[in-house]
């Protein structure tokens, strides 16, 4: 076998030089227009972009200091920074564009803890075995891997998509701005279609599982990242960057990355708890490995929450108890664990979705709306107050506002895979059919139904 050397050497001695017109400043020019329009329009987008479900107003800039923030350390000189950069912007200056990037990431990773943040009054947990050391789990319940797993996970794959589809308009807004533009929740609010970034990074893990059963690891799932999605956003973004230079899990999660405790992996874990039924503690520790590639500690906790409910899902027929049940293993001297359980009391004290979500909702209202705790909030309130109604549970999803495609796919698959195909009315399930779009490279167009039948089939592997 040639070496490496000599297989690149022995290019270089087969190709010779050719005639080139006198002047090629065209070629180059070719070369280098495309790249830099890319870019350009990549790091505008990080200082003014807008949802492309809801049309939702983002800067990302602005929103790392905050993420930073929120993390119990101080940015130096945050104000002037984002100023700049959107002055940058406004005056076409792009190379001030560019610049500003650069800046708030230097600064947000430069950033100078401060010791009196509430942050650091809870404890961290960096890795599973610490995390599960703090927490309970229920022992696995032998469940039927036939047909019916096939038919509950369907049910759960639908509801995702159909929740998806139901939010991805009502994203990125606030409770008071949704009820005012919406007369009824109940219904889709446009024409749905089923992309969605979500469900993207589910697909690859389930590739990965596919590829290597028991034997998946955070590296073989950010292979299929890296292979088959072209794009990310906020923690995802970050953590591709991180994977493409060599980086990989945990280090992916959280160097550089100032949405590592974002929503990102929080959307993505309910298909954990599909490939590991009435197996909690399976389903936690897949959760927390796929968690890592592009998140860190309180980040991973929010897949490892939906990845325990919905494993639940397959052996409890309560809401309200399962919920209950994976707020027991969300560590309570983790931030996370204070945030799911301030909303459960919420819960308890009302009497109605609106009054439990109100306090919820100024309780973290310095977190982007992309953070995992304000969704988290907005999950336990979905499920706890939907009374077994699978539209309501939706529209409570779409009245707290937030990343409500994210939490309403999330919750939605709990709700399906407790109760089966039947709970979800025609009039959501008759827009969707059987198709599944993506932007998944290789998995553009799916069956929904062997979407579930792929799934269950990991699911039994992993079973043996």
């Amino acid at each position: 076998m040639m070496k490496v050397w000599e297989i690149e050497r022995k290019h270089m001695d087969e190709s010779a030089p050719i005639a080139m017109e006198d002047d090629n400043a065209k070629i180059w020019e070719e070369q280098s227009e495309g790249p830099e329009k890319a870019q350009d329009a990549l790091v505008s987008n990080y200082w003014a972009s807008k949802v492309p479900g809801s049309r939702a107003q983002e800067c990302m800039m602005a929103a790392a200091i905050q993420a930073t923030e929120n993390r119990g350390y101080v940015v130096a000189d945050a104000e002037h920074l984002v100023l700049d950069g959107l002055r940058a912007v406004a005056d076409g200056n792009v190379v001030g564009t560019h610049e500003g990037v650069y800046k708030v990431l230097e600064a947000c990773r430069n950033a100078t803890k401060d010791p009196s943040a509430p942050y650091w009054k809870s404890r961290l947990y960096d890795d599973f075995a610490s995390y599960a050391e703090a927490v309970s789990f229920p022992a696995a319940v032998k469940t039927d891997m036939g047909k019916s797993l096939v038919d509950r996970i369907e049910a759960g794959w639908l509801a995702q998509i159909i929740g998806g589809a139901y939010g991805t308009c009502m994203e990125g807004y606030a409770t008071d701005n949704i009820l005012r533009t919406y007369p009824r929740l109940d219904i889709y609010q446009r024409k749905p279609n089923t992309y969605n970034d979500d469900i993207t990074y589910e697909l690859a893990l389930l590739l990965a599982y596919e590829k290597n059963g028991k034997a998946t690891t955070g590296h073989d799932i950010a292979m299929e990242w890296i292979t088959r999605i072209s794009f990310g956003w906020s923690a995802e973004d970050m953590a591709l960057r991180n994977l493409k230079a060599g980086l990989l899990p945990p280090e992916s999660g959280h160097f550089n990355n100032p949405y590592c405790e974002w929503i990102g992996a929080q959307m993505r874990g309910a298909i954990l708890g599909q490939l590991y039924p009435a197996n909690p503690r399976m389903a936690a520790q897949a959760a927390w490995m796929d968690g890592e590639i592009s998140h860190a500690t309180n980040g991973i906790l929010g897949e490892v929450f939906n990845a325990i409910m919905t494993s639940l899902a397959f052996s409890q027929n309560d809401l309200s108890k399962t919920v209950e049940m994976a707020i027991d293993m969300m560590p309570a001297d983790s931030e996370y664990g204070k945030c799911v359980r301030f909303a459960l009391a919420q819960c308890k004290k009302h009497s109605d979705w609106l009054s439990a979500w109100k306090p919820c909702e100024k309780e973290y209202e310095r977190y982007n709306w992309v953070h995992a705790y304000p969704n988290a909030c907005a999950e336990v309130i979905a499920l706890w107050f939907c009374e077994k109604d699978f539209t309501k549970l939706l529209s409570i999803c779409g009245g707290c506002g937030q990343d409500v495609d994210c939490n309403a796919a999330q919750v939605a698959t709990v709700f399906s895979t407790m109760y089966g195909l039947d709970s979800i009315p025609e009039y959501w399930k008759e827009s969707i059919g059987d198709r599944l779009d993506t932007y998944v490279r290789g998995l553009k167009v799916l069956s929904i139904h062997h979407l579930a039948e792929r799934t269950a089939e990991v699911a039994r592997r992993l079973d043996d």
